[in-house]
């Protein structure tokens, strides 16, 4: 009896040194822990400086040989983005731009006929090409609504100037060059297509016509991704 005590107590001493040492293994033995990525905001903002470059074109009805041309502009512009999923997104871009009105071909002679401002609200939608690490180009195409204000003109035998407001298409190309996780310079240029109407008042006469000014937008700016 007494030696199958101590065989207990032998037995209950080894149990109790393995699973000591059991645990003690499992203490030291570092447990990995897959880092968390933070999910990125679907806003980015940019803040960019533009060029815009008006084509040289229109005509005024009833006068033959008659064509425009207009001034171009430097202005500044903040566009939103939305990205719905990792390629695809759409961006919306608000500034405003003065250009002057210049008679050409036969109207020539009357120089500078006004001064007109844009506001041309640009909706896009984009796709984002992600697989060149911090370069990260895009294309988009869109619709564009400008309207203009505050015309005025500046020739003594026009009394009278009104551009219509307008509808166009858009297209798009541009980079962003991400320097971190949020911060990254831009690169775009748009190509509008707008065309609007207008009617004009010389020397009395009411007149109606077409200015074809079909803008090149070239930006540079600031990205910031939320």
């Amino acid at each position: 009896m007494a030696r199958f005590g101590m065989r207990m107590a032998l037995a209950a001493g080894l149990l109790a040194l393995t699973a000591g040492g059991a645990v003690a293994a499992d203490m030291s033995t570092p447990v990995y822990k897959a880092p968390v990525v933070e999910e990125q905001s679907p806003w980015m903002i940019r803040v960019r400086a533009l060029y815009v470059m008006p084509e040289s074109g229109g005509w005024v009805n009833g006068v033959p040989n008659s064509d425009l041309s207009y001034s171009d502009a430097v202005v500044p512009e903040l566009d939103i983005t939305y990205f719905f999923t990792k390629n695809i997104a759409a961006e919306l871009i608000l500034g405003v731009t003065p250009h002057d009105v210049n008679g050409a071909g036969s109207l020539a002679g009357l120089g500078q006929i006004g001064k007109v401002w844009l506001l041309p609200p640009t909706l896009t939608l984009q796709y984002h090409f992600t697989d060149f690490g911090a370069f990260k180009p895009y294309i988009g195409a869109g619709i564009n609504y400008t309207a203009f204000f505050n015309q005025s003109t500046s020739n003594p035998t026009v009394t009278q100037l009104d551009v219509h407001d307008s509808f166009g298409w858009a297209l798009q190309a541009g980079f962003d060059w991400m320097i971190d996780r949020h911060w990254g310079i831009n690169f775009d240029v748009k190509k509008l297509f707008l065309e609007p109407d207008f009617t004009v008042t010389v020397g009395g006469a009411r007149l109606t016509g077409t200015a074809q000014l079909n803008p090149w937008i070239f930006g540079t700016g600031v990205t910031y991704r939320f």
